[in-house]
């Protein structure tokens, strides 16, 4: 997952919104060995997106994809973008990806929540850790999710608020995020991407930020 959202950063324009992005993320993962993609309306009513053109239109006009008929009730759409089969290789694995990716666990938010919301959860997720605190750079976060750095502080802020996560603290020298899930989520239940060693010495400053919230 890390692979495919880093790709999807480089392939799409900076300015793609995170319902967009979202969207590209399933048709990459979904998509059969001629970059062909059936999406059917369940699918899109679950991420919100049914009968929404703006994303469509947003992905068409970048040339990702080619504009599909919106009107059916499973739509078919074709990519531009063949060499995104190779950022996930194996079409089980992208599938379960693809399932994966709608709902990243421990990271769960209600359907309704936006999809800026939803990216940021699963950027982070996407690069948990084996520890009880986990690290991403604040640049690459932000890249992953097309926002700037200050907006995507206020999403972490919402997502402590919205109790997904316990705490988080952006180290001011090193740029580095550090955040941590509540309590209940155990190390265990990640899928785990490797911490940079750096994170290990900031762990007494997220404790310090954690007891103080």
């Amino acid at each position: 997952m890390q692979e495919m959202l880093t790709y999807l950063a480089a392939a799409l324009p900076r300015v793609a919104s995170p319902a967009a992005r979202l969207l590209a993320l399933q048709c990459a993962l979904r998509a059969d060995t001629f970059a062909r993609v059936r999406l059917p309306a369940g699918l899109l009513r679950g991420m919100r997106l049914h009968g929404r053109r703006e994303p469509w239109e947003e992905l068409a006009d970048s040339g990702w994809l080619e504009m599909p008929d919106l009107k059916p009730a499973r739509l078919e759409v074709r990519l531009h973008d063949a060499a995104i089969l190779d950022q996930v290789p194996g079409r089980r694995e992208r599938c379960r990806a693809a399932h994966w990716a709608l709902r990243p666990l421990p990271m769960l938010l209600p359907p309704a929540a936006p999809p800026a919301l939803r990216l940021t959860a699963l950027a982070l997720v996407a690069h948990a850790s084996g520890q009880v605190l986990h690290c991403i750079d604040m640049d690459t976060l932000a890249r992953l999710c097309g926002h700037s750095p200050h907006q995507t502080a206020e999403l972490l802020d919402r997502l402590t608020r919205a109790r997904i996560l316990a705490a988080w603290h952006r180290h001011r020298d090193t740029d580095e995020v550090l955040w941590q899930l509540p309590d209940e989520y155990a190390p265990s239940t990640l899928r785990y991407a490797p911490c940079s060693d750096a994170c290990s010495g900031h762990e007494a400053q997220l404790e310090q930020k954690t007891s103080l919230g």
